[in-house]
C-alpha cells in the first residue's frame, strides 16, 4: 500500500467513523432531528474531516499542509469569494422559476405559511411580517460568520480527499469526493435531516447534488488556492440558499424537490459545473502559481 493510499484509507476510516459515533449517541439517546438543540449537540461531528486531514497529513503520511490551501489569498482571489457568497442567490431564483412552471408548488413571499409550520395556529405578528425583506441578508451574515464552522468540513473535503483521490483527474475525483461526501451523511439523511417527507428517495438524490457541489466547491478551491473559498461556499449553500428555500416551500412542496440540495437544483447547479467544465476552467494548470 503506498502511502497516498494508506493516507486516504485512514481519512476515510476518521471522517466516517467519527463523525457516525458522534451523531448517533444522541440519536440513540432520544434527540430527534427537529429539536433545536439537535444541531448543536452533533456539530462536532462536522469537524471530523478536519480532525481526519489534520491526523493524516501530520502522523500517517507526513506530508505537512503546504498544499492544504489554508491561506486566504483574499487580495488577488476576492472576486471567487464574491462569487462563492452570492452564488445562493443565483441558483434560488431558477428553483423557484421551475417550481412554479411545473406546477409543483407556489414559494410563500410573505413567509406566513413558513411561520404558521413554525408556530402552528399563529399568525405572523406585523412589525415581524414587515422585516421579510431583511431575511435574504441576514442570511448572507449568517454565512459569513458561518465560515468558519463549515471549515470543518471542507478542510478535510477539499484540503485533503478531493486533491488526492484521482489526483490527475480532478472532475472524476470531484466526482468521487461528491459521492462519498453524499454517503458520510446518510445517518442523519436517514432521520429525515434533508428530505424528512422523503428519507430514502434522498439517499440517492443527495449524492448526486454533492457531486455537482464537489465540482463548484472544488474550482472554487482551484482558483483561490485556498479551502476558504469553498468554506464560505458551503456557509453560503447551508445559510443562504438552504435556509430561504425552506422557508419558501415549507409546507408546500415535497423538500427533495425543491430545496437547495432536491432535485430541481440540478438544473442552475448542473449548467454551472457544465460552464466551468466546457471551457476548461477546472484543469490544474488553470490554477498554476497559486498555493
Amino acid at each position: 500500500m503506498t502511502s497516498k493510499t494508506k493516507g486516504i484509507v485512514v481519512y476515510l476510516s476518521i471522517a466516517f467513523g467519527m463523525a457516525w459515533i458522534l451523531w448517533e449517541i444522541p440519536l440513540q439517546m432520544g434527540l430527534t432531528i427537529s429539536n433545536p438543540l439537535f444541531q448543536l449537540v452533533v456539530l462536532p461531528g462536522a469537524f471530523s474531516p478536519a480532525v481526519a486531514c489534520l491526523i493524516v497529513r501530520k502522523w500517517v503520511t507526513r506530508e505537512g499542509f503546504a498544499d492544504a490551501g489554508l491561506k486566504l489569498n483574499l487580495r488577488k482571489s476576492w472576486p471567487y469569494y464574491l462569487f462563492a457568497w452570492l452564488l445562493p442567490l443565483l441558483v434560488i431564483p431558477v428553483i423557484v422559476i421551475l417550481t412554479v412552471a411545473l406546477g409543483i408548488a407556489q414559494p410563500d413571499f410573505s413567509l406566513q405559511r413558513a411561520f404558521g409550520e413554525l408556530a402552528p395556529g399563529q399568525s405572523m405578528p406585523p412589525e415581524l411580517a414587515s422585516l421579510v425583506w431583511l431575511l435574504p441578508i441576514q442570511a448572507l451574515i449568517t454565512a459569513l460568520i458561518a465560515t468558519p464552522l463549515l471549515w470543518g468540513e471542507e478542510f478535510g473535503w477539499r484540503g485533503y480527499l478531493q486533491i488526492r483521490l484521482l489526483s490527475d483527474r480532478p472532475l472524476l475525483a470531484a466526482v468521487a469526493t461528491g459521492l462519498i461526501w453524499g454517503v458520510w451523511h446518510y445517518p442523519l439523511n436517514l432521520r429525515g435531516y434533508n428530505f424528512p417527507e422523503h428519507p430514502l428517495l434522498g439517499l440517492l438524490v443527495f449524492p448526486v447534488s454533492l457531486v455537482l457541489i464537489s465540482i463548484v466547491f472544488g474550482w472554487l478551491r482551484l482558483r483561490t488556492g485556498s479551502v476558504w473559498s469553498a468554506s464560505l461556499a458551503h456557509a453560503a449553500t447551508n445559510s443562504v440558499g438552504g435556509s430561504l428555500l425552506i422557508m419558501l416551500f415549507v409546507g408546500g412542496a415535497p423538500l427533495v424537490l425543491v430545496s437547495y440540495l432536491g432535485i430541481l437544483s440540478w438544473v442552475p447547479l448542473g449548467a454551472l459545473c457544465a460552464w466551468i467544465i466546457s471551457t476548461g476552467r477546472f484543469r490544474p494548470e488553470a490554477a498554476k502559481g497559486r498555493s
